[in-house]
């Protein structure tokens, strides 16, 4: 691929979009490759992903303005629709995703951490939804995920006044989980990636997956997937394992344990 590199460490996969020269953004051929790379990842293998942009001035810049400014009404919705089928396809991977955001994640690239689960950044880190001074809306679900994220209201006052905020501003809202300085964000966005690999893979699965789908519905049906994918994990060499170490761990505790005697 031209614009996409993907390496495998261990259990922990990290995507790159590649395309430092336009400050990552997001074009036809870039949103293509995206797609066939997270249909390459061998979920079997993988048990967690980090998604980053090359470089640090920037994560992704957003989309390519240059490809969208000769765009028809119906041109404009198939761009929206090809976009917002990668990103769903990013945010419905049954394994957790990590964002770790170096430098301008404007537009497209807000987009695109936010259909990651979890998001870290750079102390060099830009947010922002600027389309309305472009004359569109956000096309990759930004009117969506940004209002789930942080609240309706915040979201409306960053989305109608196209204002950018900075990496601790995104922190205070709750856009990201952490800020890092620019040299130790990919070395922390691993070791949390590592954390999660080392955790029961079908249960890691089935709590993103109950979490996802639990926000779509209201709680009554939440909790009943919850119930599902929670009867889901027991029978698995997982579940076995893990509670089995349990009680061993707990047997030899209180086998160490020394009643007091009174003299």
């Amino acid at each position: 691929m031209e614009f996409i590199t993907y390496e495998q460490e261990g259990f922990v996969g990290v995507l790159t979009i590649n395309r430092p020269q336009a400050l990552n953004a997001l074009n036809s051929q870039v949103l293509d490759e995206l797609s066939e790379a997270l249909d390459n990842i061998d979920v079997n293998e993988t048990r967690a992903l980090i998604l980053t942009g090359a470089g640090e001035k920037s994560f992704v810049a957003g989309a390519d303005i240059g490809e969208m400014s000769t765009l028809t009404k119906a041109e404009g919705e198939a761009f929206g629709k090809k976009g917002n089928d990668v990103f769903l396809k990013l945010e419905k991977l049954p394994i957790p995703t990590i964002a770790a955001v170096n430098g301008f994640a404007l537009g497209g690239g807000c987009e695109i951490s936010m259909s990651c689960d979890i998001r870290i950044c750079s102390e060099n880190a830009i947010f922002g939804q600027p389309e309305v001074g472009l004359g569109i809306t956000p096309g990759f679900g930004g009117t969506q995920r940004l209002a789930r994220l942080v609240s309706p209201g915040m979201a409306k006052q960053l989305i109608y006044t196209a204002r950018n905020i900075k990496a601790d501003e995104a922190y205070r809202i709750g856009l990201v989980n952490a800020v890092y300085p620019i040299e130790e964000l990919m070395d922390n966005a691993k070791k949390m990636a590592d954390t999660i690999a080392k955790n029961a893979p079908i249960a890691v699965r089935n709590c993103k997956k109950a979490i996802n789908d639990g926000l779509q519905v209201g709680i009554d049906e939440a909790v009943v997937i919850e119930e599902k994918l929670f009867g889901d994990c027991f029978e698995t060499e997982d579940q076995k394992a893990g509670m089995g170490n349990f009680l061993e761990k707990d047997k030899e505790k209180k086998l160490k344990v020394v009643p007091f005697q009174n003299k």
